[in-house]
């Protein structure tokens, strides 16, 4: 660990000298935009916005090649990402307002389809590399190091339409140009990469990640393993190409946590939970250790799941082993044998603890949990590139905007990481998710809010679009100020 203070008995006090304390965005939650400066349909601009479902069953699932089409002509629907908070035009002011708190990095994607409209184009669209040297020169110009996403749920549209999405061998090489594109345009700007976010979400977020229309193949499932395993080889031939391109980059691979607890101590319940956690490290393991572990063979094999191996790519799989590790955090689930042997991932609420509107269970504990077992397991340093509160703000008559239910969420997960940091574990930077509202990922709405910046627009786009700082802006300016010793 750099720049860590320690006791007499060499237990680390406190976070790093050098700890990058940032904020996390996606371009297409934020940006908008959508058909400016030559840039093409990507995934997100077809997320229906569905006030009228319950909040947990708005999130877009699976689609066929009709419902894409019919998304695309759609003129009566309303889809928010089209619009974001149109950080394409206010990035200047925003990242301005956002290195008010004192962040010192800054994560965003880029839009794969600003800079290959259709995917398969031959030469990258100039605009779009424009735009994003220049957002990147105004992050550095703010003091923010960029971490930079390379996928992001922004897959060209026309991968899924004329191709099958990363079911598609084609894609591998298609991926592999774009990031080339994208890594020599911002060489020596950009130190820290991630690849593929959430490399692991196949279930919640399939088609958004994977791009894989379920009309397109036989058995939706074995397509899903069959993509990601060609994602994995080209994030690891991304990561052997960028090493190549500046030997200062550094790649992550990137998950969304979610291990599960066994629901009792019974034996079977253990079992279960160390399964369906193993197969979440299934995706890490193969970035960080370069080839598929023995558990993942056998859990494909009874699940009667075949992937084909292309020519080359256990060798790129070893050449292209990622540099560090890191995770999205945002709740825990428990899980027993009866519900995995059913093939219910998902598992179920833990009744011990408080969840959010969208029932997501809070729980810091976990956080120490999570990033002792990283930590374990690989001995890469780590950093968590999501961590947060999604709730409804109030924006009161004048002008305020009190949110203490994010602090105490940020504040108790703070102290999870400190204590973990104490236990040796390599912590390299928190970036809390959505420090100026954004449409959510899963809902497309609004009204559910991250942010340390309030953004006057409903789910409907209806508003100013006026920034305005919340309470736990100045508590997030302390907590940096005071290196994370300050968390009051």
């Amino acid at each position: 660990m750099t720049g860590s203070n320690t006791d007499a008995l060499g237990v680390p006090a406190g976070f790093p000298k050098d700890f990058l304390w940032g904020g996390a965005i996606a371009a297409n939650q934020a940006e908008g935009a959508w058909q400016e400066d030559g840039k093409g349909w990507c995934l997100a601009d077809i997320n229906l916005y569905r006030g009228d479902l319950p909040p947990e069953k708005r999130s877009n699932k699976e689609m066929t090649t009709d419902q894409v089409r019919f998304h695309m002509r759609d003129t009566a629907g309303r889809y928010p990402k089209r619009d974001g908070i149109d950080f394409y035009h206010t990035y200047a002011d925003d990242l301005q307002l956002l290195a008010g708190t004192g962040m010192n990095a800054f994560r965003t994607s880029i839009n794969w389809a600003r800079i290959f409209p259709n995917g398969d184009d031959v030469e990258p669209n100039e605009e779009g590399l424009a735009f994003y040297e220049r957002l990147i020169d105004e992050i550095r110009a703010q003091g923010m190091e960029p971490v930079i996403t390379l996928s992001h749920y922004e897959m060209p549209v026309n991968l899924t339409l004329s191709y099958t999405g990363w079911y598609s061998r084609e894609t591998i090489d298609f991926f592999v140009r774009y990031c080339e594109a994208v890594m020599r345009r911002l060489a020596g700007k950009v130190r820290y990469w991630i690849v593929v976010n959430q490399i692991n979400l196949i279930t919640h977020e399939s088609f958004n990640h994977l791009g894989v229309a379920a009309d397109k193949v036989d058995n939706l499932e074995q397509a899903k393993y069959q993509a990601v395993h060609n994602e994995m080889v080209a994030a690891a031939k991304v990561t052997s190409l960028g090493h190549a391109i500046d030997p200062d980059f550094e790649f992550g691979v990137m998950l969304c946590h979610g291990n599960a607890d066994p629901a009792t101590c019974k034996p079977e319940d253990v079992l279960a939970a160390l399964q369906q956690n193993q197969m979440e490290y299934f995706f890490s393991d193969v970035a960080l250790r370069g080839e598929y572990p023995g558990y993942a063979k056998r859990r494909l094999r009874d699940l009667g799941i075949f992937v084909e191996f292309g020519p080359g790519d256990a060798q790129a799989l070893r050449d292209g082993v990622a540099d560090f590790m890191s995770f999205s955090y945002y709740y825990t689930r428990i899980i027993d044998a009866e519900a995995w042997a059913g093939g219910d991932t998902d598992g179920f609420a833990n009744p011990h603890l408080q969840a959010s509107e969208w029932g997501w269970a809070i729980n810091p504990t976990g956080l120490r949990v999570a990033l002792n077992d990283y930590w374990d397991r690989y001995q890469k340093p780590i950093m968590i590139t999501e961590n947060g509160l999604g709730s409804r703000d109030v924006l009161e008559a004048d002008g305020t905007v009190h949110d203490p239910y994010r602090i105490d969420y940020l504040r108790r997960h703070l102290e999870a990481m400190r204590e973990a940091i104490a236990d040796g574990v390599d912590l390299r930077g928190y970036f809390a998710w959505g420090p100026i509202d954004i449409v959510s990922c899963s809902s497309s709405e609004m009204s559910k809010r991250y942010g340390f910046i309030y953004v006057d627009l409903d789910d409907h786009g209806r508003g100013t679009g006026r920034r305005i700082p919340k309470d736990s802006y100045a508590w997030y300016r302390r907590v940096i100020a005071s290196n994370g010793e300050d968390l009051n």
